[in-house]
């Protein structure tokens, strides 16, 4: 209690002495450092060293009367932002807001009272004087020391858009961390309805975006295909974009780079949950979405219900009933059921589906290989499906085998160009060739017998027109 009582006094003390020196400071000239003598007021601006961002305060259209902090593209007519401070914390508009460094080397936002009502509060061990703070052309803003030591940088602390070369990290230690919430509305930064993070229970394998605390649409699980960086032409085809996931020193992240001298572009997730790849036309002067989800309603989490799968190998997308499964109801709101229940004391089987979306909701299972993988279901009877795959091209991994198994309903499937097999256990009679046989033998058995009847018909037909030629007409001209 008694630190917690100095701490609080050298930091009023601190806040009173930064209210003092804004009081006392002068218009400052744009550049793109925040230095402890050098605050930036609402009149000021700093520019990256190229030019292509600018941090600042701005008033959103719908409040002339509120200032945020963010930071913004510098040299497009489409005033556009990429980062705000104090998002759901805005400031009643005064020549006297600033922004400034502490004599403890954090940053901190004043309001016109000289209250605090935004910080970096940096955990660094590494203090001293002389800290200042630069806005880089790739946006990020950098609070550091003298000696280069980063203590703080605003690509750590995403709002609602992820820029080239920024790491968003999904988790630290298995643990799910880094979170992007959407706007409330497009002139409202504060925070929205949406946001999009790693999966709680598999940081690592899976993100959702929610609308609220319940899932809105679900990226597929990391396969062997999905982990790798790959390259992308953009539409003007002289541009390309790399995406990674990696894990490095505890921190499982997503970082997405561009080619030399393509045009802007940023990844956002909208206030209406709109997960895009914006790029910027020079032409049209205007951003172009290169990428967006939800595609369209099947794209929506769960949309085709349990055991249901949404189809998007076909046109029109459709929703379909997995194998062994039948609509349970008028329509897919309720899903499917099976045509013939499981039980633990008779015979199953499993199929295999092919270019899936893998169900939510699984228990991964560390250290397997394939055929350990389906043992693990195979014996288990309460197990409904599983599905693996090898992560050793990602390099980076602790285990490179990715061992999933569902018990229950399977929720959120699709079916995709690049998914993966899915194994389904069904009962034994519902192999589809066994079916088939079943169906197609009783066919074939009645056809042969209706056409011995017939044939057997034509014959005592025929010997008895050859016994009574006359009786049957035969011979008459």
């Amino acid at each position: 209690m008694h630190t917690k009582k100095i701490q609080d006094s050298l930091m009023a003390t601190s806040c009173i002495r930064i209210f003092i020196l804004l009081l006392s400071s002068s218009f400052c000239k744009s550049s793109d450092q925040l230095t402890h003598t050098k605050p930036l007021f609402p009149s000021d601006e700093l520019i990256s060293k190229g030019g292509d961002f600018a941090l600042g305060f701005f008033s959103p259209a719908s409040s002339n009367s509120s200032l945020h902090l963010g930071i913004w593209y510098n040299n497009i007519p489409e005033r556009t932002y990429v980062w705000v401070a104090n998002r759901d914390n805005p400031i009643t508009a005064a020549p006297s807001t600033a922004l400034a460094i502490t004599n403890s080397s954090d940053m901190v936002l004043l309001d016109p009272n000289g209250h605090s009502v935004w910080t970096t509060m940096s955990n660094s061990i590494a203090r001293g004087a002389g800290a200042y703070a630069v806005l880089l052309d790739s946006g990020n803003f950098v609070l550091q020391l003298p000696n280069g030591t980063e203590t703080w940088q605003s690509f750590d602390h995403p709002t609602d858009t992820i820029l080239p070369t920024m790491r968003f990290v999904l988790s630290y230690k298995d643990k799910a961390v880094g979170r992007l919430v959407s706007w409330k509305s497009p002139d409202n930064p504060s925070s929205g309805d949406f946001s999009y993070s790693s999966d709680p229970s598999a940081p690592t394998l899976q993100a959702f975006a929610w609308h609220g605390i319940r899932p809105y649409y679900r990226n597929g699980v990391a396969n062997d295909a999905s982990v790798i960086s790959a390259g992308k032409y953009l539409p003007n085809r002289s541009s390309m974009l790399f995406e990674t996931e990696a894990e490095l020193r505890d921190e499982f992240y997503f970082v997405f780079t561009v080619s030399p001298g393509s045009p802007f572009m940023h990844m956002t997730l909208d206030y209406k949950g709109w997960f895009k790849l914006l790029v910027w036309n020079t032409h049209s002067s205007s951003w172009t979405s290169f990428y967006e989800r939800p595609t369209n309603t099947f794209d929506l989490y769960a949309s085709c219900g349990p055991y249901g799968y949404s189809d998007f190998t076909v046109a029109p997308m459709a929703c379909r009933c997995l194998d062994g499964f039948e609509p349970n109801g008028l329509n897919f709101s309720r899903g499917c059921r099976r045509i013939e229940e499981l039980e633990c004391d008779k015979q199953s089987q499993f199929v295999t589906l092919r270019e899936m979306r893998v169900p939510d909701k699984f228990l991964h299972i560390m250290n397997r290989s394939f055929d350990e993988c389906t043992a693990e279901c195979s014996n288990n009877c309460s197990c409904t499906a599983y599905a693996y795959a090898n992560l050793s091209k990602i390099g980076a991994m602790g285990d490179s085998s990715r061992c999933l198994v569902w018990s229950g309903e399977l929720i959120d499937v699709a079916k995709l160009r690049g998914g993966e097999p899915l194994y389904l256990r069904l009962a034994g009679s519902h192999d589809k060739t066994r079916s088939s046989i079943k169906i197609v033998l009783p066919i074939i058995a009645c056809l042969m017998l209706l056409t011995c009847v017939a044939l057997d018909l034509q014959i005592q037909r025929q010997t008895a027109q050859e016994r009574n030629p006359e009786e049957n007409g035969a011979g008459i001209l």
